[in-house]
């Protein structure tokens, strides 16, 4: 019982899944009814007659050997770099530390200008604390 449940899954997702190039004497929809209708035989039939196995032997093209071989240029994989060797890396932490430097003279300009405000008012007495006379 559980092999022929086993084979009925197994033929009406083969079925679902074959590309319709690849499907011999009925149309693919009528197959996918008759496998899901009669279980055994229409799975039996399916991989009997339904499916063109040797289609798809014939048209299996040999991939060119090598790491890169068979890609447009553009789609060729890159070596990875390392990060002291990629340039973009590099150039984006120079602007990195330029930002961080121009940051840092911000604060240190801001610094000194709170500190003369404070100097400048440490010299001066406040108006309640002068003698009133």
């Amino acid at each position: 019982m559980v092999a022929l449940l086993a084979l009925w899954v197994w033929a009406f997702i083969d079925c679902l899944t074959t590309p319709e190039d690849e499907v011999r004497h009925l149309p693919k929809v009528v197959w996918v009814i008759i496998v899901l209708f009669f279980p055994l035989v229409g799975s039996i039939a399916w991989l009997v007659a339904g499916r063109d196995r040797t289609g798809a032997r014939r048209r299996q093209v040999a991939w060119p050997s090598g790491p890169t071989a068979g890609y447009p240029e553009y789609e060729r994989p890159r070596r990875p770099l390392a990060p002291d060797d990629d340039p973009e890396f590099l150039a984006s932490l120079k602007r990195g530390n330029e930002q961080h430097e121009d940051m840092l003279k911000q604060w240190e300009a801001d610094l000194r200008r709170r500190e003369e405000e404070l100097r400048r008012g440490e010299d001066r007495p406040e108006e309640g604390d002068r003698p009133k006379g």
